[in-house]
């Protein structure tokens, strides 16, 4: 049939996210970095991505399209929640069973109290991470590092470009990472709400690269907290390529809720 659909221009695209976190169907994902229309049949062609895109990379065209199928976007919708709240599909849990390595719970001691009484004569520069895993994938939504936990979601590049990443963003924090532009943002402002809604989080602070699709970090975060309804202190750090800190802001209780 003929009806209306988005169209995505990748050229334009710069990643950021936005569309897949405003599109309510999840028929947009990101892959590669890029925005992609998932399915016709999850797209409703009403366009509700289309004022969120800050490139005006979305159209609505007509063409040739399999119908907008509502009872498939509520399966659509149903398994991506599962595959949030279960964070490993069943099939690969019974593979396993007897516990990945890589992605065990691990609460870390980065033995804090040592390293303040030392001040600057300790050799080297200590670790503050505090839990594993870090990737938003793999942070179990309970995870016991949650409670109470001033929390630090940082962006990929941050670590390997602000020099004082440790002592002056991670210590004292449980730390959870990802990619605006090359993970699926959707999903981490769903996963990110769900964390923020059932554990008792004391901050939140976001790191982020100077360049423009790491913004897309922040705006899922602020939609997450919206979306969770809770009221949390909400800082953002902004980080240059070169290392430098550009910017250290909280924002006041009114962009919270």
């Amino acid at each position: 049939m003929i009806r209306k659909i988005i169209q995505i221009d990748e050229e334009k695209c710069d990643g950021c996210g936005l569309c897949a976190s405003a599109c309510s169907e999840g028929a947009i994902r990101m892959v590669g970095g890029k925005a992609r229309l998932v399915s016709d049949t999850y797209c409703d062609g009403l366009g509700a991505c289309i004022g969120e895109c800050p490139q005006g990379a979305i159209t609505i065209v007509e063409r040739e399209a399999a119908e907008f199928d509502e009872a498939a976007v509520e399966r659509h919708l149903a398994a991506a929640e599962e595959g949030e709240r279960g964070a490993v599909p069943a099939a690969a849990a019974e593979a396993l069973a007897c516990g990945c390595p890589g992605s065990m719970i691990r609460e870390l001691d980065p033995a804090a109290e040592a390293r303040e009484a030392a001040g600057d004569e300790v050799e080297g520069i200590p670790s503050h991470l505090r839990n594993w895993p870090v990737q938003m994938h793999l942070v179990p939504q309970g995870a016991p590092y949650l409670d109470k936990a001033s929390l630090l979601l940082a962006a990929d590049c941050v670590g390997f470009a602000y020099p004082d990443f440790h002592r002056g963003l991670l210590a004292g924090k449980t730390l959870i990472v990802g990619c605006p532009k090359l993970d699926d943002a959707a999903f981490y402002r769903e996963k990110l709400a769900s964390i923020l809604r059932e554990n008792d989080i004391r901050e939140l602070t976001v790191a982020y690269m100077e360049v423009p699709c790491c913004s897309g970090l922040v705006n899922l975060a602020r939609q997450a907290l919206r979306e969770s309804g809770k009221d949390i202190p909400f800082r953002t750090v902004k980080v240059g390529i070169q290392g430098e800190l550009l910017e250290d802001e909280k924002d006041p209780p009114a962009l919270r809720v």
